[in-house]
């Protein structure tokens, strides 16, 4: 896969063949966002990377902010969507997040707070297209 990237999914199993061809690419030290309308299908996609980790039990971090799983890799997986001010994400010490380099980090809503994130990043942002039809476009920032 090189950037910038676009695939379109039809399904839950166009979706997940998506996740596990970008899972493929993930290493330790990266920061992925995931931007897209509610419904979208951000966690989705997260949990099937997560599975194909060997992650079982993830679930979304809308109340928590910040889930953590453990396995071949540490993954944090974070959800913006209810923070109401950059200094929240001081609070939960994001900077010590990003500084990291042995985890993998899921930011779900990043565009909410763009000058929080590293300057090193992939996003993917995810549109509805067609009634069922959605489009991941893939971006990598250095």
């Amino acid at each position: 896969m090189s950037f910038p990237y676009l695939r379109k999914s039809n399904s839950e199993e166009d979706t997940t063949t998506i996740a596990n061809e970008f899972s493929g690419l993930i290493k330790r030290g990266m920061v992925i966002i995931l931007n897209g309308e509610l419904g979208v299908g951000k966690t989705f996609f997260i949990k099937k990377i997560l599975k194909k980790n060997l992650i079982n039990n993830s679930n979304s971090p809308t109340f928590a902010i910040v889930n953590e799983y453990e396995g071949e890799n540490k993954f944090y997986h974070f959800d913006f969507y209810r923070i109401n001010i950059e200094a929240e994400l001081h609070d939960i010490g994001i900077e010590d997040y990003f500084s990291d380099m042995e985890s993998i980090i899921f930011i779900e809503w990043g565009n909410l707070f763009p000058n929080m994130l590293p300057k090193k990043r992939i996003e993917i942002n995810i549109s509805y297209s067609m009634s069922n039809e959605r489009i991941f476009s893939f971006e990598q920032y250095e």
